[in-house]
C-alpha cells in the first residue's frame, strides 16, 4: 500500500494549496489625499540637501482623535456601541460575552461544541433553513462559545439581526448536529497527532499552566467522545447572559435605528449573573528544564522556549514590554531573526511573543531548525534573551521599532470597527478613558532604560521550559546542557522512554518482521499471491476519490487516483523503470524513485527487505492509540527513511510515518492502518487514516481481488 499512499499525499497537497491575491485600493478620496501629500513631501525632500550622517530628530507624537461610539444599555444590562460609517451600504453586528475561563474536565471540548451548535438550528428554524436564509441575503454569519457575528448589506440589517437574535436566544441544540461536530473535531485531533506544531502547542500549554488549568487542559478524542447535549445546553443556560454582553454595531446605521432594533430583538433576553472562577496562578519553573517530545521520523526540531508571566491586560508594562519583545523577536530585523537565520542559517525564521492576559500571560520564542543544530540554536536563543536583558538597545533601533508599532496602530484606526473594539476593551478591562487616545504619546515616551527594565522583568532564560519536538536519538543528549530533561508524549504526559537497548533482551528486529508476516497469514500464503487489485474510496475537501492499485509479482505496479472523470495522478512501474502523471503532465521516475519503487511495488515488501538491502533498526517502544508498538526505522538503499510501528500484541503493522519532499515543500506523512480483514488466507488493512500536517484523509477498500491473471500490458511505460 506504500506507493499508493504516496500518490494520495501528493494529491492532498495539490488540492490543499491555493494562492491568495491582495489588492490595495486607492480610489478612496482620503487615500488619494494621503498619496498626494506623500508625493509632495518626497518632492520637497529632493530639493533639499540632507546630512545623512545624522539620524533625524523624532517629531512629537501625533494627537489621536478617536471618534466616540454612540452607546446605550438595555434594561437587561446588554451594553451596545454604535459606530456610524456610511461609506458603504453595509452593517456588522458583533456580540461578545465577557466570560471567565472555564475548566471543562473529562468532557473538554463541550464549550466549543456548544458555540458551534448555536448556528446549527433554533426552535423555529432548522440548520438548512438558517443557511438558506443567510445565503439568500448574502450575509456573513458565525458563532462561538463567547461570540456571535453577523454582517450584511444595510438594506437587510433588520433581517440579519433577527436571525442573529434567533440564534443567540433560541438555539435548539440538535443531537444529530452535535454528532457531526464531534466527528469533525475528532478528525481534526487525529490529523494533528503527527503535526509537530500542533504537538508543541499541546505540550506547551501543559507545561506553562498545568492540565488542571483552563489554559492547559487538552481536548482529546476521549474527552470529545464524552460530550453530550445536556452539557452544551447547561453551558448556554448558565453563561449566555446579556448583562455580561457587549454588542458592537458598525456601519450604515444610526443610533436611533440601532436602539430600536436591538430593543426589539434582544430586549426580552433575561439577565442573570454567571458564576465566577478562581484558579491557581501558574509560575515559571525554578530552573530551566528541557521537555523532549520524541518523533523518530523528524528531520528537524520544533523549538519552543516558554513560561507563564504575570502581565494583566491594561497594565502599564504592556506597551513598553511590547516594544522590548518587538526588538527581541518580531520581524526580520529582530535579534532572534538576525542571529538564527541571517548569521547562522539555522532556520527560515525565529520569533518571540509576549502576551498579556487578565488571568495569566505567557512568553514564547521558537523556530524550526535542522536536527544537527538543535542544541546550537537553543544556545543562540538564550544568548539573545540575555543580550536584551544585559545590554541597552541602540537608540536608532528603539526609534525604528517605535515607528513600526506606531504605523501598525495607525493602520488599525482605518477600520471603523477599531473604535468599537477600543470602547469595549475599556469597559471590559477597566482601562483609563484616555488609554487609546494617549497610546502614541506613551509609545514615544518609552526609553532605552524602559526596554532593559522590561527585559529584566519578563525575559527569564534561567526559568524557562525548553520544549523540543523532534528526533530524540539525534538531539536529546545535546539538550541536557540546558537543564534536567524529561520525556513527554503528545498529550503532555511524562514517561520513561523504552530504548532499543532496553528491548535487546526481549526481541530483535528480524523477529518483529517475522511476527508481522505471520500475523498477515504466513510467508507461504503471502507468496501464493501473484497479483492483487485493490479499489479504495476516500473523501477529501468535498472530493470523492477513487484509488485503484494493481500490483504484480515480483515488483510491477499501477496506481491511479481519480475524481469522477478527472484523473489527478497516475504512476506506472514495470519493474525496471516508470512514469508519473500528475494532472496530465508526464514525468519519468528518477533513479532514486526507481530504487524505491523496486521495493515498494512488492505485494508485501517486508518479505524481501533483507535481499533488497533494506536496513532495519529497532528504535524503541511507543503507543499507537492504546496499543504498545515496536518502532522500526526502515532505511532503503536510496537513503529514504521511514518508521513502521508493529503492535506488540498482534504483530500487525499499525502505522507508518515518513518525510516526503514534494514541489510544495517537505511534509511529514503518517498512515494508520486499521480494520484488518482476511482475503484468501491473508490479512489486509481495509481502512487507512492518512495525515500530512493539518490535512487528514480516510481511505477504505471497497473491492480487493487476488490472482486474477493481471496482464503485463497494464504496466507498459510509454
Amino acid at each position: 500500500m506504500k506507493s499508493i499512499i504516496y500518490q494520495l499525499m501528493i494529491v492532498l497537497v495539490l488540492v490543499s494549496c491555493s494562492t491568495t491575491k491582495t489588492t490595495t485600493r486607492l480610489d478612496d478620496p482620503n487615500q488619494q489625499n494621503e498619496v498626494a501629500q506623500t508625493q509632495a513631501t518626497i518632492q520637497e525632500g529632493e530639493n533639499q540637501v540632507l546630512d545623512r550622517s545624522k539620524l533625524p530628530e523624532p517629531g512629537p507624537a501625533p494627537e489621536i482623535k478617536l471618534g466616540s461610539p454612540e452607546t446605550f444599555i438595555l434594561e437587561n444590562g446588554l451594553k451596545v456601541f454604535v459606530v456610524e460609517n456610511h461609506k458603504l451600504p453595509r452593517v456588522a453586528f458583533s456580540l461578545v460575552l465577557d466570560l471567565d475561563p472555564i475548566f471543562e474536565g473529562e468532557n473538554a471540548g463541550f464549550i466549543s461544541a456548544a458555540g458551534q451548535l448555536l448556528s446549527r438550528g433554533t426552535t423555529s428554524r432548522t440548520k438548512s433553513q438558517l443557511d438558506e436564509e443567510i445565503d439568500f441575503i448574502g450575509a456573513s454569519f458565525s458563532t462561538s462559545a463567547s461570540s456571535v457575528y453577523a454582517s450584511s448589506l444595510s438594506k437587510h440589517k433588520e433581517k440579519v439581526l433577527e436571525l442573529m437574535a434567533d440564534v443567540t436566544l433560541r438555539p435548539s441544540f440538535p443531537e444529530e448536529e452535535l454528532e457531526k461536530i464531534k466527528t469533525e473535531t475528532i478528525s481534526g485531533i487525529q490529523a494533528n497527532k503527527d503535526d509537530p506544531g500542533s504537538i508543541a502547542g499541546n505540550v506547551r500549554g501543559v507545561l506553562r499552566y498545568g492540565k488542571d488549568h483552563p489554559y492547559g487542559e487538552l481536548v482529546t478524542e476521549e474527552t470529545v467522545s464524552k460530550i453530550d447535549i445536556e452539557s452544551c445546553r447547561q453551558f448556554y443556560n448558565t453563561y449566555f447572559k446579556p448583562n455580561i454582553g457587549y454588542l458592537a454595531i458598525v456601519g450604515d446605521i444610526n443610533k436611533q435605528e440601532a436602539q430600536r432594533l436591538v430593543e426589539e430583538y434582544f430586549g426580552d433576553w433575561e439577565a442573570a449573573d454567571p458564576p465566577k472562577h478562581e484558579y491557581s496562578r501558574p509560575t515559571a519553573p525554578p530552573q530551566t528544564m528541557v521537555a523532549m517530545v520524541d518523533r523518530p521520523q523528524s528531520v528537524q526540531s520544533t523549538i519552543s522556549i516558554t513560561y507563564p508571566i504575570q502581565l494583566p491586560t491594561g497594565h502599564p508594562d504592556v506597551l513598553p514590554s511590547r516594544v522590548m519583545n518587538t526588538i527581541l523577536g518580531v520581524g526580520s530585523s529582530a535579534y532572534l531573526f538576525q542571529n538564527l537565520r541571517e548569521t547562522h542559517g539555522y532556520t527560515y525564521g525565529a520569533y518571540s511573543s509576549l502576551s498579556s492576559d487578565r488571568l495569566v500571560g505567557s512568553f514564547n520564542a521558537g523556530a524550526d531548525v535542522r536536527n544537527e543544530v538543535t542544541d546550537s540554536a537553543v544556545v543562540e536563543f538564550f544568548n539573545e534573551m540575555k543580550r536584551i536583558r544585559d545590554q541597552p538597545v541602540e537608540e536608532e533601533l528603539l526609534q525604528s521599532t517605535k515607528n513600526y508599532i506606531n504605523g501598525s496602530f495607525g493602520r488599525s484606526l482605518e477600520s471603523p470597527s477599531t473604535i468599537a473594539r477600543f470602547a469595549i476593551n475599556k469597559e471590559r478591562y477597566n482601562l483609563p478613558e484616555d488609554y487609546y487616545s494617549n497610546y502614541l504619546k506613551r509609545l514615544e515616551s518609552v526609553t532605552v532604560e524602559d526596554v532593559q527594565a522590561m527585559a529584566q522583568k519578563y525575559i527569564r532564560p534561567d526559568n524557562a521550559y525548553v520544549l523540543v519536538v523532534g528526533k530524540a536519538a539525534d538531539v536529546a543528549e545535546g539538550l541536557k546542557q540546558f537543564g534536567p530533561l524529561k520525556y513527554y508524549d503528545i498529550y503532555g504526559e511524562t514517561y520513561t522512554p523504552t530504548s532499543a537497548e532496553d528491548l535487546s533482551g526481549e526481541i530483535g528486529v528480524q523477529q518483529i518482521i517475522q511476527n508481522y508476516l505471520q500475523a498477515l497469514g504466513g510467508v507461504e500464503k503471502i507468496q501464493e499471491i501473484k497479483d492483487i487489485t485493490q479499489v479504495m474510496q476516500a473523501s477529501m475537501q468535498g472530493l470523492e476519490l477513487k484509488i485503484t492499485s494493481i500490483r504484480k509479482a515480483p515488483n510491477k505496479s499501477f496506481e491511479s487516483v481519480t475524481a469522477g472523470e478527472m484523473e489527478f495522478q497516475k504512476m506506472v512501474f514495470n519493474g525496471a523503470n516508470g512514469v508519473e502523471v500528475v494532472q496530465g503532465q508526464s514525468k519519468p521516475l528518477d533513479q532514486k524513485r526507481v530504487q524505491e519503487s523496486i521495493i515498494e511495488s512488492r505485494i508485501v515488501p517486508e518479505i524481501s527487505y533483507e535481499e533488497l538491502g533494506v536496513k532495519l533498526t529497532l528504535t524503541g517502544l511507543e503507543k499507537v492509540g492504546e496499543e504498545e508498538s515496536y518502532v522500526v526505522e526502515v532505511e532503503q538503499p536510496s537513503g529514504k527513511k521511514s518508521y513502521s510501528y508493529f503492535s506488540k500484541d498482534s504483530g500487525l503493522k499499525l502505522k507508518e510515518s515518513t518525510t516526503l519532499d514534494t514541489p510544495q515543500g517537505s511534509f511529514t506523512q503518517s498512515v494508520e492502518y486499521q480494520d484488518y480483514q482476511e482475503v484468501d488466507g491473508v490479512k489486509f488493512p481495509y481502512k487507512a487514516k492518512i495525515g500530512m500536517g493539518p490535512q487528514v484523509m480516510e481511505a477504505e477498500i471497497v473491492n480487493i481481488k487476488l490472482n486474477t491473471g493481471v496482464s503485463d500490458d497494464i504496466f507498459k511505460v510509454e
